[in-house]
């Protein structure tokens, strides 16, 4: 797939909650998933450690009361996207968070995945 082939399937399976056909299809054995600079999240490399990044985010949620994913913008083997989560983690007040997910794409994977907010 072209990255602006992944680009369309991300935004479709983030429209349908299916963030399981993300990972299982979109993403390379080998990908990196990193947070904002400095946050306290280490970089996790590879799905194994992805997925545990992912199960460590939900048990931090008390509940999750919705998101928003915008349309990728795609440019060369990158595509980015807007996306919002409206939550209340465990012991803490609701939240709203606003992110940029920036996504490197080679050989019709996505290879890293990096958030800022």
């Amino acid at each position: 797939m072209t990255t602006q082939q992944v680009a369309d399937k991300f935004y479709e399976y983030m429209q349908q909650g299916a963030f399981d056909k993300i990972y299982a299809e979109l993403f390379s054995p080998d990908a990196t998933s990193e947070e904002t600079p400095g946050s306290d999240w280490t970089k996790a490399t590879g799905m194994k450690e992805i997925h545990e990044k992912g199960k460590k985010w939900n048990d931090m949620i008390e509940a999750m009361h919705g998101g928003t994913t915008g349309k990728p913008v795609v440019a060369g083997d990158y595509f980015t996207s807007f996306m919002t989560m409206d939550f209340t983690p465990k012991g803490g007040p609701r939240t709203n968070m606003e992110e940029i997910g920036l996504y490197k794409v080679k050989d019709g994977k996505i290879v890293s995945e990096q958030f800022f907010y």
